[in-house]
């Protein structure tokens, strides 16, 4: 009989936690009997007094925690005395709170997604990084975009906020102003009415505002990734950056932030993508109108490349589960 493997999902929104949740499932199911327990997220979901027939059973069980609400309902159920192997993921590079410490010291196992949020820890951990649903998040011909003019797209994917770095990229945006067939589209949702504003004035300032496009976060992102020649991650922090992995697994040729997230560990600057220093406009800009006049090359296929061959759903589910059948 195969053991139980639980995944937590309890979150209002679907975000890049969803996404990597749902891509190492498939992939689970030749060793384990896989579930989910909780919700906005797709799988085989099962309910409050199945979870519970689950953990006071016989079986050997294996939960597998993302957030600090889910790590808690755990350890009630341990707490009235059920025997299950707690994993748990640390999701953000910032420095952990107290209750965040507190809950995953109680934790059998951590993992972390990247060197340097393990290192920042303070706490033993395994590092397992994303993977990207390779099969789904696949470069396509022909892709247009409604409501967009241009031929070009340049993707900026992710919630819209100052962290994100999209003032970075507005400001390095001015090169299109001469640029009729490219496009800048900025996908995500906006946290605040105020911030959109602010950036529909730097675009206006540069006089590129017909060529900036926002459209709020879809559930079809793929599609966006599959329009675009370029995609430009200018974040300033990440705790991963799914974003980026996806973009490459699609064929774009990316331009992100260096030492942010897992970029400089995904990207080979010139080789498969492109790295600037967080907030440097001027870097940025450069890249960006040597990529759209053809002076770098557009690097897609090779961002492709490395994403098959290091960044699959396959080989993040590979790494857990010998963190889950370890002692």
């Amino acid at each position: 009989m195969k053991p139980i493997l639980i995944h937590t999902h309890f979150h209002k929104r679907r975000t890049g936690v969803t996404r990597s949740i749902e891509n190492v499932l498939p992939f689970f199911d030749e060793k384990f009997e896989t579930y989910i327990y909780g919700y906005n997220v797709e799988g085989k979901k099962i309910s409050s007094k199945k979870l519970r027939s689950l953990l006071f059973s016989n079986r050997e069980v294996v939960v597998h925690c993302h957030r600090n609400n889910e790590i808690m309902r755990m350890l009630f159920f341990r707490f009235l005395g059920a025997k299950f192997k707690l994993i748990a993921t640390r999701h953000a590079e910032t420095v952990p709170s107290g209750l965040t410490m507190k809950l995953l010291k109680k934790a059998d196992k951590v993992v972390t997604l990247i060197e340097s949020m393990s290192k920042n820890l303070g706490l033993k951990n395994t590092i397992v990084g994303h993977g990207v649903n390779v099969d789904f998040f696949k470069p396509k011909e022909d892709v247009s975009l409604a409501n967009i003019e241009q031929k070009n797209i340049i993707l900026c994917a992710g919630r819209v906020r100052k962290a994100k770095g999209q003032i970075v990229l507005l400001e390095a945006a001015k090169v299109l102003k001469d640029q009729e067939n490219w496009a800048l589209v900025i996908v995500g949702k906006i946290d605040k009415p105020a911030f959109l504003e602010e950036l529909k004035e730097i675009a206006k300032k540069h006089s590129i505002e017909n060529k900036v496009c926002f459209v709020d976060e879809t559930s079809d992102i793929v599609s966006y990734y599959q329009a675009s020649k370029i995609a430009v991650v200018p974040s300033f922090s990440e705790g991963f950056s799914l974003v980026t992995a996806e973009a490459m697994s699609c064929g774009c040729s990316v331009i992100a932030t260096k030492n942010v997230g897992v970029h400089s560990s995904l990207i080979s600057h010139t080789k498969n993508s492109y790295l600037f220093k967080a907030g440097n406009i001027t870097e940025l800009e450069d890249l960006l109108s040597k990529s759209i006049t053809n002076k770098i090359p557009n690097l897609g296929k090779q961002a492709r490349e490395e994403i098959l061959k290091n960044w699959s759903s396959q080989k993040e589910a590979e790494n857990l589960i010998k963190l889950y059948q370890s002692n």
